[in-house]
């Protein structure tokens, strides 16, 4: 038996809407994805109505969401966007019969626990599949820095989702030191959040352009990414390098936080920069944990190539709950 229902995946600067068709608790297939901006959609609301219309006017009376902040009874402000959801309202709002509301990297848990092989790309570390039993880290650099763990015990699986971004960042170099000392000027304590979620970046430019005594125009995220990605400016260029040398580190400290057997690096922006995840040091930084490095070592990192994770996740876990 199968049923139709609509998958939503919101995050600080996008939210992505589709339908899906799932079978008695596993998830099925995934209809085409539309991708609304935030900032274009007053509220939550504004945005299913923009999607029904897109739709023809008819959606499914069944709803999957995630979230980009921490979930409960109470109303879900998000972290990096304005809009408030209302659970015990969405339902006669909407007219909904059935709702999943869980948080972001909560619903990629689930994509994690329920996609195949072909969806995930050897980072570093052994280049095994993943343990039947254990831990797995869950980590992604967007708008801001999701964090949560899957735990697995033969055919059964839970999620934790976390607030883990917000743990406080530890520099390893002088180079380190810079950044953070900049950060700490403007925001007084510096979570990991701040320096490897995407808007990073431009500080990261602006500490080695004063490093290197050079005077640069200010700038935004999205021309630094570009122009870095495409290695045609050397500092941006080496700003992406040094957020992948940042995001190694991180990953392995949540590694040991967590008691990770795995690691997976998810988001958007972490398919973006594959390419420079693998060239930098990141690696090396994953691993550099002093007494703990052979420990390391052994902890496969992969990346989740699945290009709608969320929605995936999403729609994998209202038909765990409701399958």
């Amino acid at each position: 038996m199968t049923d139709e229902i609509v998958a939503v995946d919101i995050g600080g600067t996008h939210a992505r809407f589709a339908v899906a068709t799932i079978s008695r608790s596993k998830y099925v297939n995934l209809g085409e994805a539309v991708t609304l901006q935030t900032a274009d959609c007053a509220s939550f609301e504004a945005a299913w109505k923009e999607f029904s219309r897109l739709r023809g006017g008819t959606l499914p009376r069944k709803v999957a969401i995630a979230v980009a902040g921490p979930v409960g009874e109470d109303d879900i402000r998000f972290t990096n966007n304005a809009w408030v959801i209302r659970p015990r309202l969405i339902g006669p709002q909407l007219g909904l019969d059935d709702i999943t509301i869980i948080n972001d990297f909560e619903a990629v848990g689930h994509a994690l626990a329920q996609a195949d092989e072909r969806y995930f790309e050897h980072l570093c570390g052994p280049d095994t599949p993943f343990p039947v039993n254990g831990r797995t880290c869950i980590l992604g650099p967007g708008t801001g820095l999701g964090v949560a763990h899957l735990w697995k015990q033969a055919d059964q699986y839970h999620i934790q989702a976390t607030e883990g971004g917000h743990m406080g960042f530890s520099p390893l170099d002088d180079v380190d030191d810079a950044i953070l000392a900049r950060l700490r000027r403007r925001h007084g304590r510096v979570s990991v959040e701040r320096m490897v979620a995407g808007p990073a970046i431009v500080d990261i430019y602006e500490a080695l352009a004063s490093l290197a005594g050079r005077r640069v125009t200010e700038t935004d995220d999205k021309l630094i990414w570009a122009l870095g990605l495409a290695r045609t400016d050397p500092l941006a260029a080496a700003a992406v390098d040094r957020f992948c040398l940042s995001l190694g580190a991180v990953a392995g400290d949540m590694a040991l936080a967590q008691g990770a057997t795995a690691v997976v690096i998810a988001g958007g922006l972490g398919l973006r920069i594959k390419d420079c995840l693998i060239r930098s040091g990141f690696a090396e930084r994953f691993v550099a944990k002093g007494r703990f490095e052979s420990f390391m070592k052994a902890i496969p990192v992969k990346l989740i190539t699945h290009p709608q994770a969320g929605l995936f996740g999403a729609a994998a876990a209202f038909a765990k709950e409701f399958g």
